[in-house]
């Protein structure tokens, strides 16, 4: 058993204070007998079937939507708890499951439709069987550069449809694949290839963003070089062409070492490779955690286990059918891209949107067009975009003739407003949401409702997914009731077939992350011993829906009294004119902490105080006057990532007087300038000293 490491550990100790709970409970939303009439999954039974008694093998059911090379023989293999094995004795190929076996049905049914961003340019109609020959030919060329099962390549690749052609492809042959985020820095990608042990780096040379064609060779260039600098060669970067014949980057390839991959599969036209019937167990990719400062944090994920579960989640959850065109506005360098828009809908013989772009360009209006012009009947998206395109576009999905059947929100919790302009705006009152929590590490969903089945609750994930039995501890390991009001860390009882096998190299900090602190026999090969830890603050109420807090490490710790920063955010929004909302915790001579908060309002309004005021007051009324924030700022906006997420850690270190780091891998790096400034004053010179730990540790999982 690993020692519990002083932190730079990844979860924060919670004090024995609970996490103040203020949210009011919000009124149910019943899906249309429409929806319920033709849903995959509309069975209330599924949780008896799924029920704890029944576990590991209620989880054959799952299984079941695969189709196997040779049958498993155990379905939950214990013996070298917490490194579950799903399905063992089993061999199994993904690339099979999601391309061969839909051909003779599906042969000619669109896998992919690829919109570019540029609004000009025609979209691309990816059928199976033209992903099929795709696959096999990519698949084809790295074999025949001496690649086999078990070694790993890193890709650093944007939206674009060779994307999910490369990881069907190496799938394929068995080799472990680890997609970088296209928007992270080269430097990112590099220490990512060092922890993988990637000798092959596959990326492209160019994509589109916000109108822009960027250079996206140049950070392969400084990826080879980081990871040299840590102590792994890359001996090939292969270098797809966004406009195929044609380089669209100015950094130049390197003799010898980059390779065009459009000229190496002229060698491989219509060459076919047999899937490798692969154990259940062996690893598919790995994806690594993004917001941490510390050494990269690569979540494992099995062949069978995780397949199984994104299979059975996009079928019953995103209530996928083959007839449908689904869109997941993710990136694919996250693992909803993974599990929600390559391998789940893929199983299921989905039809799917890629997207390039950004969902604001060259307006607020451009998702609602491609919705309309495809045909968009299933969206997917985060919190993050949801808030985005409600700033920037109130009433645009009211200009557009698409219908949704069913929406999701995935990535963080979403504010009832944020929510019920989703509902009424994007939905059109029509469509069923799903507000999903899980994580990188859990592979897929973990609370939801189930559409068909359960009612709506604006801010609530909803009760489990089936088979998925949560627990709310405290810090000594006693249970909190639901009902009861009070949070804390919420765990997963169990394993279950998704969950990550371990972190990449790193055993010791995998127990030592998500087990040591509930787990009573190190020693023990019982999953009972080892309920999972999640990393979020939660609460139960009543009718059993949870209400996700925000991670452990998010917590304001403010006179002894720990606010959830959800709730504040969620506050400020209550007052019409904001538009999104930040909070950090800042230092406070009396109170330990107390929240800062950073407004951006919508456009047409206009920063006054009054809005301030009212900002101010809604905290106060929503939560108490123990939430009242030290400052309220209007900015002209939030720092953010590519991605979209806001950086609140760069504004923790502006509102305590600290350098932010390194800001060009932003998406908006000039903003931070304006919001020191005017937070600071224009000639503050920052501290050097250091910040307490739960400050410097604020915000990193985003």
């Amino acid at each position: 058993m690993a020692k519990t490491v002083k932190r730079a550990k990844e979860l924060t100790e919670v004090s024995e204070a609970q996490i103040a709970v203020h949210w009011k409970e919000e009124a149910y939303y019943q899906p249309s007998e429409k929806f319920k009439a033709q849903a995959n999954l509309r069975d209330p039974h599924v949780f008896d079937r799924f029920g704890l008694d029944k576990f590991p093998d209620c989880f054959r059911e799952y299984a079941d939507m695969l189709t196997w090379f040779e049958p498993y023989h155990t379905v939950l293999d214990t013996s070298d708890a917490p490194f579950w094995k799903w399905f063992a004795g089993g061999k199994i190929n993904a690339s099979y499951n999601c391309v061969d076996r839909h051909l003779a049905k599906h042969g000619n049914k669109a896998a992919f439709i690829f919109v570019p961003e540029p609004e000009a340019e025609r979209d691309v109609v990816i059928k199976y069987q033209e992903l099929s020959d795709r696959v096999n030919e990519v698949a084809a060329m790295l074999r025949g550069l001496g690649l086999k099962a078990g070694d790993r390549v890193t890709f650093h690749m944007p939206m674009v449809p060779e994307l999910p052609i490369t990881m069907l492809a190496c799938a394929r042959l068995g080799v472990i694949h680890s997609q970088v985020f296209g928007g992270f820095s080269g430097q990112a990608c590099g220490s990512r290839i060092q922890d993988s042990g990637s000798r092959v780096l596959i990326t492209m040379d160019s994509y589109w963003r916000n109108g822009t064609l960027v250079d996206h060779k140049a950070n392969a260039d400084i990826a080879v070089r980081a990871a040299k600098e840590l102590g792994q060669d890359v001996d090939k970067v292969l270098v797809w062409q966004r406009y195929p014949g044609k380089y669209s980057a100015k950094t130049p390839m390197v003799s010898g070492r980059d390779f065009f991959v459009n000229d190496l599969l002229n060698e491989y036209k219509g060459k076919t490779v047999d899937p490798v019937p692969l154990p259940s167990e062996a690893p598919l990719f790995l994806m690594y955690s993004s917001g941490t400062t510390g050494k990269p944090k690569g979540a494992q994920h099995s062949i069978a286990g995780y397949l199984a579960y994104v299979t059975a989640t996009s079928k019953w959850i995103l209530d996928i059918h083959p007839e449908d065109i689904y869109w997941c506005m993710a990136d694919i360098g996250w693992i909803t891209g993974h599990s929600y828009i390559v391998y789940g809908p893929l199983a299921n013989a989905a039809t799917s949107v890629l997207y390039e772009g950004v969902p604001t360009f060259p307006d607020a209006g451009r998702p609602w067009r491609i919705a309309e012009r495809l045909k968009v009947n299933i969206f997917h998206t985060a919190p993050t975009a949801i808030r985005m395109l409600r700033k920037l576009g109130s009433q645009e999905p009211r200009k557009y003739q698409y219908h949704f059947k069913s929406m999701t929100t995935v990535g963080e919790p979403i504010e009832p407003e944020a929510w019920r302009w989703y509902y009424d705006e994007v939905g059109k009152r029509e469509a069923v949401i799903t507000d999903t929590w899980w994580m990188t590490e859990t592979g897929g969903f973990l609370g939801t409702t189930v559409p068909a089945i359960h009612a709506m609750k604006p801010g609530s994930c909803g009760p489990a997914a089936p088979g998925i039995h949560p627990v709310i501890y405290d810090e000594t390991g006693a249970e909190i009731p639901k009902g009861s009001g009070k949070a804390g860390n919420i765990c997963i009882r169990h394993p279950w077939p998704g969950i990550m096998q371990t972190i990449w190299g790193d055993h010791d900090r995998y127990i030592t992350t998500y087990y040591s602190k509930y787990n009573k026999n190190p020693r023990s090969k019982d999953w009972r011993d080892w309920p999972f830890l999640c990393g979020d603050g939660a609460v139960q109420a009543a009718d059993g829906y949870y209400r996700i807090l925000g991670r452990i490490d998010d917590v304001i710790n403010v006179a002894g009294h720990r606010l959830g920063t959800k709730e504040i955010e969620s506050a400020c929004l209550t007052v019409p004119e904001v538009a999104e909302a930040a909070v950090v915790p800042v230092q406070d001579e009396l109170k330990g902490r107390v929240p800062e908060v950073y407004i951006a309002v919508k456009p047409g309004v206009q920063p006054s105080q009054d809005v301030i005021d009212r900002v101010v007051k809604a905290n106060e009324e929503v939560i108490g006057k123990i939430a009242r924030p030290k400052h309220v700022y209007i900015v002209p906006d939030m720092p953010k990532t590519r991605s979209g997420k806001i950086m609140r850690r760069v504004l923790a270190a502006i509102s305590n007087r600290r350098d932010v780091g390194d800001v060009t891998t932003l998406a908006n790096p000039d903003v931070v300038e304006q919001i020191r400034a005017m937070v600071q004053g224009k000639d503050t010179i920052t501290t050097q000293e250091a910040l307490p730990e739960d400050i410097a540790t604020f915000g990193q999982n985003e």
